[in-house]
């Protein structure tokens, strides 16, 4: 007789938790290969003072270097270290035992960008190929929700992001590389203008224009998903370009912090939205001189992190409890932000408990 009271307790308090999430909205993004080293420790010194790598050392130094740690990765990703800090969880210090790892064995761009969505890490997903997923992912899953039908939309300066999510079986809307920005107002349509006629330094459109594309469509269609997809911090690593990586890292932060203020000063997402951002991938140690590197044979390409600010995730800033998550977890915990339960096609991942209690 206790256990089944107990066991009543335990369903009444899992319902009325259901009964009180606010989560409506969630905004993903992914920064391409960022390292966790950055992300946790600032400006590494060890490729800084690298001029095969690094070419403007004074100038970084004057903008993003400080010998206090806490002062110096806030200096590269100010919103990640101010308001993600303060309001929400970051994990991937690996220095004080916060391990988010992949579990797909490959350790590059669509095996981790598979795994981030579908919950699976299947090991036929084996390269960059344009091969249309076969793999169910959890944007797919929400889009088919009630409530939340054609209201589902991703951004991306790469193009491959139309594959893995595979567009063509379930009609998600996915905005890709060169694909046309006039999609309703003229802010879309100059957008669309500045896209054709600025350089293209990496051969694909600036992360800046995908952002904003990605900005002016939620304030004219008011997706209740988003998701977008930067990609120049891996081009820059993969050129040994460390100033360039760096720089696009700290205007990825810039923009991730303006989506953030415009959806606070919208009523439709104000106190309704999550906020989760990650990578696909990690890379190599400096000491190695792996860094700009990663992929099957290349160790510490397997760590990657997670960041999330949202009105259900409880405040507890740099997580510093030893844990070891895995980038399959992520899909769950989309759908559980929700109140909704995504099974990947094979394999059993479960959400992250502590972003979604």
């Amino acid at each position: 007789m206790k256990k089944f009271f107990f066991l009543l307790f335990i369903l009444q308090s899992l319902f009325a938790f259901s009964q009180t999430r606010k989560t409506e909205n969630i905004i993903i993004v992914t920064l391409d290969g960022m390292r966790w080293q950055e992300v946790f420790g600032g400006v590494d010194k060890g490729i800084l003072d690298n001029p095969k790598y690094t070419h403007e050392k004074e100038d970084i130094q004057k903008i993003l270097w400080s010998d206090d740690l806490n002062e110096r990765r806030k200096k590269l990703f100010p919103f990640l270290w101010g308001t993600v800090f303060l309001q929400g969880q970051l994990y991937g210090d690996r220095n004080i035992g916060s391990n988010v790892d992949v579990a797909n064995p490959y350790k590059f761009s669509y095996p981790g960008y598979n795994e981030i969505f579908t919950g699976y890490p299947d090991t036929a997903v084996n390269s960059n190929d344009k091969i249309k997923n076969k793999n169910t992912n959890v944007l797919e899953f929400i889009n088919k929700q009630k409530g939340y039908e054609n209201k589902v939309a991703a951004f991306s300066t790469w193009d491959v992001p139309p594959y893995f999510l595979n567009k063509w079986r379930n009609g998600l809307y996915v905005n890709s590389d060169q694909d046309s920005i006039a999609f309703g107002s003229p802010t879309a349509k100059l957008l669309d203008d500045i896209q054709k006629l600025s350089m293209k330094p990496n051969g694909e459109r600036l992360d800046v224009v995908t952002y904003i594309a990605a900005r002016e469509y939620l304030k004219e269609h008011t997706p209740k998903i988003l998701y977008i997809s930067f990609d120049e911090t891996d081009e820059y690593a993969h050129q040994g370009n460390y100033d360039h990586f760096l720089a696009a890292a700290h205007a990825e932060d810039g923009m991730i912090a303006d989506i953030w203020n415009t959806v606070q000063s919208m009523p439709a997402y104000k106190n309704k939205t999550t906020l989760m951002i990650t990578c696909d991938h990690g890379r190599g140690d400096k000491i190695k001189d792996q860094w700009r590197d990663h992929g099957q044979k290349v160790e510490d390409a397997g760590h990657i992190w997670i960041a999330v600010i949202g009105p259900d995730t409880r405040p507890l800033g740099e997580v510093k409890t030893p844990v070891t998550l895995y980038q399959k977890q992520i899909a769950p915990t989309i759908a559980a932000l929700l109140g909704l339960k995504f099974v990947p096609d094979h394999g059993s991942a479960q959400p992250v408990s502590s972003i979604v209690h």
